[in-house]
């Protein structure tokens, strides 16, 4: 039986740091994606792509506003979903072209995730999306626009929006399908279109981005994935990170990611969402999540540890009984 990963990617990988968007950037970043996908395919995988869209979103809300004079400026809620179709129908067309013809079929489905309306989440923004910006502009925009801006993990700011916790996948069940067909499904991208429950009967959509690490998780152990694989910069995660003391580790259990996390390893701007929904995913049922970047997640998921970090349940093999720190880093 085939096994199935959920990969998530995010939006940073499509408009990369230093990058101002343009379609020609999105397309060649996608490609390397859809590279690693195929590659996943031809080891045996079953492959759901989950993708962000923070700096795209942000992008959008400023042409919203830009143009408000001249077209009725669209809800948050709305402007997500035009990233959905927009990534969507790119990471599509690139999976097409990296699969050579020979992928089954790649299918993009616009997912709607249940959220808590009285998350605290609402209260309290905190997913940052859009452009960097710098302290000047960043004033100005919050001044102009109502925006709430904080620092990002020292590259600038930006704007930040409600993130609530993902419930439950609204299209679980032709997500399932599709993927038991063996297709290649885009989904819940953006994190998914949060929607709560109407009077009666129905959703109604909420201004805000849900952390896609999150609903990537929610999503793979829903479909009982086998692995949940969360796409980011680096090689592997890093303890120690910025110190002269800084090595990679290729494995660590649940307990022992919690008490490095508990120890501020994992920064929340930065590797802690990726971590924590990790740590979910096998404490949920999931057998293996790794850590790593598009050209090694294939690699990643082989027989033996490495070269990304694995998160799992039970005491690695590798360890010997050995601390975290030694035996299972990437250090010599």
């Amino acid at each position: 039986m085939a096994r199935t990963a959920v990969v998530a990617l995010g939006g940073n990988a499509i408009t990369r740091s230093g990058q101002t968007g343009t379609s020609e950037e999105q397309t060649t970043n996608a490609r390397s994606m859809a590279k690693a996908v195929c590659e996943l395919r031809e080891a045996g995988w079953r492959v759901v792509l989950v993708h962000g869209n923070g700096p795209q979103v942000g992008n959008i809300a400023i042409q919203q506003e830009e143009a408000a004079h001249l077209v009725p400026e669209l809800p948050l809620f709305w402007q997500n979903a035009m990233t959905v179709g927009q990534l969507g129908s790119l990471l599509t067309l690139a999976l097409h072209e990296a699969g050579g013809g020979r992928l089954p079929g790649v299918v993009t489905v616009v997912t709607h995730v249940l959220v808590d309306r009285a998350d605290p989440a609402f209260d309290r923004p905190t997913k940052p999306i859009g452009p960097f910006m710098g302290e000047d502009e960043a004033r100005q925009h919050a001044a102009q626009r109502g925006w709430t801006i904080t620092e990002d993990a020292g590259r600038g700011y930006r704007r930040i929006v409600p993130s609530p916790r993902p419930l439950r996948i609204i299209e679980i069940d032709a997500i399932r399908t599709l993927v038991e067909r063996g297709l290649v499904v885009v989904a819940a991208g953006g994190g998914g279109l949060p929607v709560v429950a109407a009077d009666g009967s129905g959703y109604i959509g909420l201004d805000a981005v849900i952390d896609k690490d999150l609903t990537a998780q929610e999503l793979a152990n829903a479909l009982d994935a086998d692995a949940l694989v969360l796409v980011t910069d680096v090689a592997q995660v890093m303890l120690d990170y910025g110190t002269p003391q800084a090595r990679p580790i290729l494995e660590m259990t649940v307990d022992e990611a919690e008490a490095h996390d508990a120890a501020g390893q994992f920064p929340p701007g930065s590797m802690g969402p990726k971590m924590r929904a990790a740590v979910r995913f096998v404490r949920a049922g999931g057998s293996t999540a790794v850590v790593t970047n598009a050209e090694l997640v294939s690699a990643s998921l082989g027989a033996q540890p490495g070269p990304g970090t694995r998160i799992v349940g039970a005491a690695p093999r590798s360890s010997g009984g050995a601390d975290v720190g030694a035996a299972r880093t990437g250090a010599a």
